[in-house]
């Protein structure tokens, strides 16, 4: 078992490198703990208009690189490909255990900023074509759709904006909506409705993805009619919600009906000593300025935890 860490950090997009930075900066013993590389879902993301102090915008994956740079040049331990199993309390009721598939930790505090995942709407094909036409990463995926038709299913924000995005490529989209209106932000529907290349499909559900080695069509239901109908294309992005990653601390905190982390104001949770920042927590609004803003939050306040928990404060000193 190493030294007891002051805070755990689970998770490297905005909240955790947020919290991570600060947590540096404060000098206390802190290691931030991530899957996969840092950055999170703003890494696979296209420009990001709405971010604080860029006025022509920035792409996502330059944004959390800054972010990552910044953090490493005040110290801070990453410790990427690691992800966590689960956190759990430590027999003396105070420390908490942290389990990643290398080995347990012991620190005082954890912030849990481990966002959350896209949702499956569990439709025939989907999961059979996924890879093959079927994606849930346009950033990611739409270069491979160069001059084909594509549909996105949704009508929030990231549908939306994933539609535009993949108008770099594909000869026409699809928007596949169950209202009569979007709810993505008003200017991003503007944008929409405007653009030669967009086509959105009102009242419309998807009901199966078909296709043999690749993805051929989606087959739709009309509402208004109540009648099937089969649109020719040869990508499905699907943005019909998300799971938040809330698994390590199933069995410590308490959380919602749909598995996100309950907190309070200062951002704990219902488990001493355990925080949660950024999209997997109740109530997070879900995006990247917002992240930030949680993490910091939630250091500060597991900073003043681990201070009264052990009766010392830390060297502020530092740069």
């Amino acid at each position: 078992m190493e030294e007891i860490m002051d805070l755990a950090i689970i998770g490297g997009g905005p909240a955790g490198l947020a919290a991570g930075i600060y947590a540096a900066r404060a000098r206390q013993r802190a290691v931030l703990f991530e899957e996969n590389l840092t950055g999170g879902a703003p890494a696979l993301t296209g420009t990001i208009e709405n971010y604080p102090g860029f006025p022509g915008g920035i792409e996502g994956a330059e944004l959390v690189e800054r972010m990552r740079e910044q953090a490493a040049s005040f110290g801070l331990e990453a410790r990427t490909f690691e992800p966590v199993e689960f956190i759990a309390r430590a027999p003396d009721g105070k420390r908490l255990l942290v389990r990643t598939e290398k080995g347990e930790y012991e620190a005082w505090a954890v912030i849990l900023a481990t966002g959350m995942r896209p949702a499956r709407l569990g439709i025939p094909g989907e999961e059979e074509l996924l890879g093959r036409g079927v994606s849930y990463c346009a950033t990611c995926d739409g270069a491979f759709f160069r001059d084909k038709e594509v549909a996105v299913v949704g009508g929030g924000n990231s549908a939306v904006e994933e539609a535009l995005f993949l108008t770099r490529f594909a000869s026409r989209v699809y928007i596949v909506h169950r209202r009569d209106r979007l709810r993505a932000d008003r200017i991003l529907q503007e944008r929409v409705l405007a653009h030669p290349r967009i086509e959105v499909l009102w009242r419309r559900v998807p009901v199966e993805v078909k296709g043999d080695a690749r993805v051929s069509s989606l087959v739709l239901r009309n509402l208004d009619e109540d009648a099937l109908e089969e649109k020719e294309v040869q990508g499905v992005f699907f943005y019909v919600g998300n799971i938040p990653n809330s698994g390590p601390v199933r069995e410590l905190a308490e959380l919602d009906e749909a598995g996100f982390v309950l907190t309070d104001i200062s951002l704990r949770s219902s488990a001493a000593g355990v925080y949660a920042a950024g999209d997997v927590r109740a109530g997070s609004v879900k995006q990247v300025a917002a992240a930030v803003g949680e993490g910091v939050t939630a250091q500060m306040q597991a900073q003043r935890y681990v201070e009264e928990l052990l009766g010392t404060s830390y060297d502020r000193k530092g740069p």
